[in-house]
């Protein structure tokens, strides 16, 4: 079976057996899911090995206990994210253009839906950790990684990932000034 088919048959069996609202945090079977739409636009999840984007992010927090995308408890002070296209889960580098700051998130939501240059949705604990909680929203880059099975654990169990330094001021520019000629890293 071709990875392609068999991530899409994996995302079956989870829209299949996962309905049932599943607590456990696993990263299997993976979902792409089928196209949908919201307020009026179509969103179509694809595997994307190669994501890398310049954007915005914000944060949200007050669905805490409900359900993500996947099934899996909504937890504000865990260090998850929504993507609309993404597969869930999903890991993820995010760098925040302001501090350099890094840290790795768990992918394991839909969203942001609110248009414009909004490329992902943070927890709180996310925001937290990239210190901008309090402003909202900021400037980003995110990029799809395949994290150490450890860092994986951690984020399953509502910790953070391994530490990464911070981008240095040479990539901090250059990834500003991509972003604001509306140029891909």
């Amino acid at each position: 079976m071709s990875k392609t088919n068999g991530l899409i048959a994996g995302g079956v069996v989870l829209l299949l057996g996962g309905c049932a609202g599943g607590a456990a945090v696993r990263d299997v079977p993976v979902r792409i899911g089928p196209p949908y739409q919201v307020r009026g636009v179509t969103y179509v999840p694809a595997a994307d090995p190669s994501f890398d984007m310049l954007g915005y992010a914000s944060w949200y927090g007050s669905e805490s206990g409900d359900r993500t995308a996947n099934g899996e408890r909504f937890r504000t002070r865990w260090i998850t994210a929504a993507h609309p296209t993404l597969p869930l889960p999903t890991y993820a580098e995010v760098t925040s253009l302001d501090s350099g700051r890094r840290i790795v998130v768990r992918i394991n939501d839909r969203g942001p839906f609110a248009g414009g240059a909004r490329i992902i949705d943070r927890s709180r604990g996310a925001a937290e950790a990239l210190g901008f909680r309090e402003r909202g929203s900021a400037a980003v880059r995110v990029r799809r990684i395949e994290p150490l099975e450890a860092d994986r654990q951690r984020l399953r169990k509502g910790k953070a990932a391994r530490p990464l330094p911070p981008a240095s001021a040479r990539v901090l520019q250059n990834l500003r000034s991509q972003l604001s000629a509306g140029r891909m890293p």
